[in-house]
């Protein structure tokens, strides 16, 4: 059966009423082919998510509603393996209390702070470098950041290509990770690599369908974007963090202040909602963003280092790119996906860019 994960934003909860809610849902859950594995509770953040395997989505609304009429504000469906890697546990946590009622209680935020990392494509790198030296760089990149994680207590949630995501508890934890990462592969492996890190908060049932879908898009966006940061640090992250964790010396750091983390944040939405449209262009960007085309210029410059034209061209480039990695279509198909006109005009653009013809990418991977 499929796992499905919720939430509810109660105002004031806490974690003997959700305690109280949880043991009426188990009372409940056989009449709607549900088992509710766990649950995860903050107080301060006022919400709650449920973890409950079930036949379906309508099963898990009419077993909460039956069971204490708190219906979820969203539910997804997960993976248990991911949710164990981010969240690091499918049932509830052994050190839990039980109450003089029978209660199990306890208050266990599911806030995570993810690191997560970038490099050159793997077969870009090959290309440029040849196999044996790539290969090399590549192992001792994994190397570095697999210590570090189990150093400051991360949990690898995913692993793609030359991409981590690293999760942690903590974001001074987070942080310096990130900074010993840094350290340790020195100077020349990051310019090789042209590692980059990004650091985002977040819950895992957010406005995206995918497990802390908003908390990672941020960041791969940011990359998309390009920009010549090190290591860059989301706002809220460093509100979490005392002064004296990150370094006097901010040459390599990008901190993001919230203004423009949220700008950030809806032009990256408003990307990907269109890159694959061969008709969206400026003006329907300015529209979705609510802003003149002079405006949109000034921002965009500002935040990315693109224009709004060179910036869509990017972006698309990026996502053709993940395209012939999944090796699924051809050129031709990869042009239409990707939002591109012409597959003449996709291949001038691409070579660019890369400096290797589309095909040529494609002979890499196979």
């Amino acid at each position: 059966m499929p796992i499905y994960m919720d939430v509810h934003i109660v105002p004031g909860v806490k974690a003997k009423n959700v305690a109280e809610a949880h043991q009426r849902d188990l009372l409940h859950q056989d009449e709607y082919g549900c088992k509710c594995m766990t649950y995860w509770i903050d107080e301060e953040r006022e919400n709650i998510f449920c973890l409950i395997e079930a036949p379906d989505e309508d099963a898990v609304s009419e077993m909460h509603n039956k069971a204490h009429g708190l219906i979820p504000n969203k539910i997804i469906e997960v993976k248990s393996a991911l949710v164990n890697s981010f969240l690091g546990r499918l049932y509830d946590p052994e050190e839990a209390v039980i109450s003089d009622e029978g209660l199990k209680v306890f208050n266990d935020p599911s806030y995570r702070i993810l690191l997560i990392t970038n490099t050159t494509d793997q077969y870009l790198m090959r290309h440029a470098l040849g196999k044996e030296k790539a290969n090399e760089l590549l192992k001792n990149h994994i190397d570095i950041i697999r210590r570090n994680q189990l150093k400051h207590g991360g949990r690898e949630a995913e692993h793609e290509g030359t991409e981590f995501i690293i999760s942690f508890s903590s974001a001074a934890k987070a942080v310096a990770c990130a900074m010993e990462i840094q350290k340790d592969m020195g100077e020349a492996l990051q310019k090789a690599l042209n590692l980059r890190m990004v650091i985002n908060g977040g819950e895992p049932v957010d406005k995206s369908n995918r497990l802390f879908g908003e908390t990672i898009q941020f960041g791969t966006g940011i990359f998309a974007f390009g920009g010549r940061f090190r290591i860059a640090i989301a706002s809220s992250v460093k509100e979490l963090v005392s002064k004296d964790i990150l370094p006097g010396n901010k040459r390599d750091f990008l901190i993001f202040q919230p203004r423009d983390e949220s700008l950030l944040g809806l032009l990256y939405s408003k990307l990907e909602d269109n890159w694959q449209d061969v008709d969206f262009d400026i003006n329907d960007f300015c529209q979705g963003m609510a802003m003149s085309k002079s405006k949109l210029y000034r921002k965009t410059i500002s935040l990315t280092g693109f224009s709004p034209n060179l910036l869509l061209k990017e972006f698309r480039l990026v996502k053709a790119m993940e395209l012939m990695r999944k090796q699924q279509f051809n050129i031709a198909q990869i042009t239409f996906e990707s939002g591109f006109t012409s597959a003449s005009y996709f291949t001038k653009c691409f070579k660019k860019k890369y400096g290797l013809l589309p095909m040529a990418y494609l002979e890499l991977i196979n």
